[in-house]
């Protein structure tokens, strides 16, 4: 049955990433074969390939965990059984430079999709498998694991002070997605994982660095290549 968000029905694929910018769909096509547009309404826009033989959707989820929920739940109904998300996210800690993957390990549930789904005392983690064969091919490229912080908005008035305390508990870096994916996806029984391509330097501008991201002529744009690639290895090394 098509899904009323998503607008997709059935495929036969397992795999998935999910982008939070329609455009990344233009760069994950680029590091497939056999590339077929599929649907566009809202922020969810699809495509299907091929990688090494095996066949991937991709999809953008918007911003937010509310999408990424959508996302996941439809997703997952027509069949899709691991989903790695290849997001951006701002860093929590000095020495994560612009272009350095950030692997989460986990995430600190302060959104309010994931919470609106278990008490927050259930742990938002990814699946092992597809973590470690996420850790096995970022293996050449500056890599960091370790916890996310999940957060509701970008523009809160105390938005420093939570960068500050995140930050001294050893937090890496700060997206909006990465817990609802994990919670969602362990309730319904989706294997998932997030990387995230680091845009923002710990004590930067967050909006300076957005803009500077947007025109994609920096290391960010690196980042963002190689946390496809990464992503695409991995799914072949769960294949295999």
């Amino acid at each position: 049955m098509i899904q009323p968000h998503i607008q997709l029905d059935s495929l036969g694929i397992k795999y998935a990433l999910l982008a939070g910018d329609p455009a990344r769909l233009d760069k994950i096509a680029l590091q497939l074969e056999d590339v077929e547009e599929l649907a566009y309404n809202r922020e969810f826009r699809s495509l299907k390939g091929t990688y090494k033989g095996i066949q991937v959707l991709a999809m953008s989820t918007g911003i937010g965990g509310s999408s990424m929920a959508i996302a996941v739940e439809e997703l997952s109904k027509i069949g899709i059984t691991t989903m790695i998300r290849i997001g951006s996210c701002g860093a929590l800690q000095k020495g994560i430079k612009i272009g350095d993957l950030i692997i989460g390990a986990g995430a600190v549930r302060d959104d309010g999709a994931s919470n609106a789904y278990v008490d927050v005392k259930f742990p938002a983690v990814p699946n092992t498998e597809v973590l470690s064969a996420i850790i096995k091919s970022v293996e050449v490229y500056p890599h960091h694991i370790g916890i996310i912080h999940s957060h509701e908005s970008f523009y809160i008035d105390d938005n420093a002070e939570q960068e500050a305390y995140w930050s001294k508990k050893g937090v890496l870096g700060a997206d909006m997605e990465s817990a609802a994916l994990m919670v969602i996806g362990r309730l319904r029984g989706v294997r998932t994982a997030s990387i995230l391509n680091n845009v923002v330097e710990y004590g930067k501008n967050t909006a300076d660095a957005i803009n500077d991201y947007s025109d994609g002529v920096n290391l960010s744009a690196v980042g963002e290549r190689k946390e496809i690639e990464v992503a695409l290895k991995a799914f072949y090394l769960l294949d295999c």
